[in-house]
C-alpha cells in the first residue's frame, strides 16, 4: 500500500510548520481569491460565510465518485458547508449556499476522518475545503498522531489561489478540481466568477506540478495524481473546447478527465434559460467527440440519461 504524503510531511515537521503559516493567513483571510482580509480566527465572516470554525454537513462513505476513487468500499467523504463560489444552478446549495451543517471543532474533524478509515473507505476526500485549509491541516495532524494512513483528496471547484495550494505541497495526494468555465462572461454570469478560468487554468498547473498524472493501482484505486472533472452545460456555457485543448497543450495529454452529464436546473437555474434544462445527448455526445479530438484518452464518462453508468473511454489494464 502507498504511504500517504503527509506522513513524511508530519515525520519532518513541514505539516506542523504549514499549519501555523495557514491559520496566521486565517487572520487577515485570504485563502481564496476572494481575499476578503476579514479575521476569522475572531470569528469574522466574509465572503464564504465561514468564521473561526470549519462548517460540515455530512460525512460518509461515498459510492458515488468515480470508480477509482469510490472503489469497492467507498471514498471516505466530509461535505463542508459554505463555498466562495455563487453558482446560480449549484446542486449542493442547501450547503453550499444556505445554513445546512453545524460548526464542527479540529478534534471531531479528526475523529470523522478515523472513522472513516475503520469504515474502510478507501481515502478521505476532502468537498470544498478552500475555506477551511488551516482547520483540515490542523485535524490532520490529531488524526495522523491517531493512526490515519489512507491517501488525501483535495476535492474543490477549481477556483483556488496557486500560494494557498502551495501550502499543500506534499501533503495532499490527490487533486480533484472542477474545470468549470472558458469564459469570463459566463462565470460572472452563472458563479460571480469572471477570474475563475485564469485562475482555474493557473490551480489546475499548480496541482499536476505537485501530484502529477494519475496513478492507479492493481484494484483500480488511485493512490496519487490529478484527476479533472469537467460539467457538460446547457449551450457550452462550460466552453468544453476550450478546456480540452488547454489539458492536452499544458497539461497532458493522459491527464485523467471525468466528463459528467448530470447537469441539471438546481438552486436557481429555472430563472436563468438556458440553465434552466438538463443537457440533451447530442450536447454531451459533442462534449465527448471533443476528448477524441484532443486525445484525451483518459478517464471515465457518466451518462445520466437512462441507466446510469461510469466506462472507460480508453480501455486499459488498470482501469
Amino acid at each position: 500500500m502507498a504511504i500517504p504524503s503527509y506522513i513524511a510531511a508530519f515525520k519532518t515537521n513541514a505539516l506542523q510548520q504549514r499549519v501555523k503559516i495557514a491559520k496566521e493567513i486565517l487572520k487577515d483571510c485570504r485563502l481564496c481569491p476572494r481575499r476578503c482580509g476579514v479575521n476569522r480566527a475572531c470569528d469574522e465572516k466574509g465572503f464564504c460565510r465561514t468564521g473561526k470554525n470549519a462548517i460540515i454537513c455530512s460525512a460518509l462513505a461515498h459510492q458515488g465518485e468515480e470508480p477509482p476513487l469510490s472503489g469497492t468500499k467507498g471514498s471516505g467523504t466530509i461535505f463542508f458547508s459554505r463555498c466562495h463560489l455563487k453558482c446560480l444552478y449549484c446542486q449542493n446549495y442547501d450547503f453550499s449556499q444556505q445554513e445546512e451543517g453545524r460548526e464542527t471543532t479540529t478534534k471531531e474533524m479528526a475523529r470523522i476522518m478515523l472513522t472513516l478509515q475503520k469504515e474502510g473507505c478507501h481515502n478521505i476526500n476532502l468537498v470544498t475545503p478552500s475555506n477551511v485549509l488551516p482547520q483540515n491541516l490542523e485535524a490532520l495532524i490529531a488524526s495522523i498522531k491517531d493512526g490515519l494512513n489512507i491517501p488525501l483528496v483535495y476535492n474543490t471547484s477549481g477556483y483556488e489561489l496557486v500560494e494557498t495550494l502551495r501550502l499543500l505541497d506534499g501533503i495532499v495526494d490527490i487533486y480533484l478540481p472542477d474545470m468549470r468555465y472558458a469564459s469570463k462572461a459566463h462565470a460572472l454570469k452563472y458563479s460571480n466568477a469572471p477570474d475563475y478560468p485564469a485562475i482555474n487554468q493557473e490551480a489546475v498547473r499548480e496541482m499536476f506540478r505537485q501530484v502529477g498524472t494519475a496513478q492507479i493501482d492493481e484494484e483500480g484505486i488511485i493512490t496519487r495524481g490529478l484527476v479533472i472533472r469537467h460539467l457538460v452545460l446547457p449551450q457550452d456555457i462550460s466552453g468544453t473546447e476550450e478546456i480540452f485543448s488547454f489539458i492536452a497543450k499544458e497539461i497532458t495529454p493522459l491527464t485523467y478527465i471525468s466528463l459528467m452529464s448530470q447537469y441539471f436546473p438546481a438552486y436557481q437555474a429555472s430563472r436563468h434559460p438556458p440553465m434552466d434544462r438538463r443537457i440533451t445527448p447530442e450536447e454531451y455526445d459533442k462534449a465527448r467527440s471533443l476528448l477524441i479530438k484532443y486525445g484525451l484518452e483518459n478517464g471515465w464518462i457518466q451518462e445520466s440519461w437512462g441507466v446510469k453508468r461510469f466506462a472507460g473511454i480508453h480501455i486499459k489494464k488498470n482501469i
